[in-house]
């Protein structure tokens, strides 16, 4: 067997989300003690703690700043080595009020996860900046209301450089993570993992490997494929066309790909490398799937003008045309037939971000 030639280890960073908590915990303590903070350590979604070095930290009367410099580690993105600041003030108002200051993005079309209107911080970000803070009051026996407005002076600059503005995110970045940290990406070791992993599978006698995106939609396979073995199932991230050649290559007879509308709407058109910024999601095509499932002229011009594959998923589901769903799994079989030349079952479902079915197609040879 040929050995896979190994990398460095990569250094892991953190996200925006972690940076902005983190400053938050020492603007709001500096806040309650009146003692400049250093440094904060905080819980990541990760299970595990992380400190934060504070590039400074400064009290008045009302308010408590501090800011941490963004280190996304080995895997350097857009916003790498921006200056995160949380101010947080007292508040008239009962409890934690969160907004965005100067450098955050604000939220001006619907399909995203925060509501229009809002600061772009999203979810998980925000639990962890709210979670932190009420943890603090407890601590300090704090009753009373804070407000806490997070600013990235050259947030709307580095914006430039994200799909933010095409998203309907304007005047800075968004603060995002789901995890906390920043992993970093090597496509080659990344490609070997994909390969190493579908050979388990094989020496476990897998004839049939069930491909997914990422950990939530590996959670919904497995659930949904409960009689296979962990082995069967492969993180294949962004690369659905490698992933989908190793399994005819090294034997798979039957694949179940399992995603959601974001990549998989890609998938359905023929794109076999599914990054964010590899390719844009295609509103024509979605609309002309639409359009086939059944769907008025009017909803159909809708869907071209739309903002994100979820919210074309999202008004498809509003108005009842279920046979959407299908069509597109229909479409990622057959783009996955034609990726490899046919020659293996292929078969897609294509889930919601909370696990629900939203539909699922079967394609073969015959089909193809």
């Amino acid at each position: 067997m040929k050995e896979v030639p190994t990398e460095k280890k990569l250094r892991e960073g953190y996200t925006t989300g972690a940076c902005a908590t983190a400053a938050t915990k020492a603007a709001l303590t500096a806040l309650i003690t009146g003692e400049e903070q250093t440094e904060a350590t905080i819980y990541l979604p990760v299970k595990r703690f992380a400190t934060f070095h504070m590039e400074s930290c400064e009290i008045t009367d009302q308010t408590g700043t501090a800011s941490v410099i963004k280190d996304a580690g080995d895997d350097p993105d857009a916003t790498h080595g921006a200056l995160i600041i949380s101010a947080v003030s007292w508040s008239d108002e009962h409890g934690i009020i969160l907004d965005g200051g100067v450098g955050v993005g604000r939220v001006t079309k619907e399909g995203l996860p925060v509501p229009v209107g809002e600061a772009a911080i999203n979810p998980v970000p925000r639990k962890m900046i709210r979670e932190t803070a009420a943890a603090v009051l407890q601590e300090h026996g704090i009753e009373k209301g804070i407000k806490i407005v997070i600013s990235v002076p050259a947030g709307e600059e580095m914006a430039k450089k994200t799909l933010n503005a095409r998203l309907g995110i304007l005047g800075g970045i968004s603060i995002l993570g789901t995890r906390g940290i920043v992993v970093p990406f090597s496509t080659a070791a990344y490609k070997a993992s994909i390969v190493q992993a579908i050979s388990v599978a094989r020496a476990s006698h897998c004839e049939h490997v069930v491909i997914t995106t990422g950990g939530r939609s590996e959670k919904y396979a497995m659930k949904q494929y409960p009689e296979l073995p962990e082995e069967a199932f492969v993180e294949m991230g962004d690369f659905v066309g490698f992933t989908l050649k190793q399994c005819k290559r090294q034997g798979v007879k039957k694949v179940s790909m399992v995603g959601m509308m974001g990549k998989f709407s890609k998938v359905a058109q023929g794109v076999m490398m599914v990054h964010s910024k590899s390719a844009p999601v295609d509103f024509n095509f979605l609309a002309k799937a639409a359009s086939e499932a059944g769907a008025p002229a009017a909803l159909v011009e809708e869907i071209k003008n739309a903002n994100t594959a979820s919210q074309v998923g999202d008004m498809m589901t509003a108005h009842g045309y279920l046979q959407f769903f299908e069509q597109l799994c229909a479409y990622c079989c057959f783009s996955a037939l034609q990726e490899v030349g046919g020659g293996i079952e292929v078969d897609t479902s294509l889930y919601t971000m909370k696990g629900e079915l939203l539909g699922k197609a079967v394609r073969n040879d015959d089909s193809y």
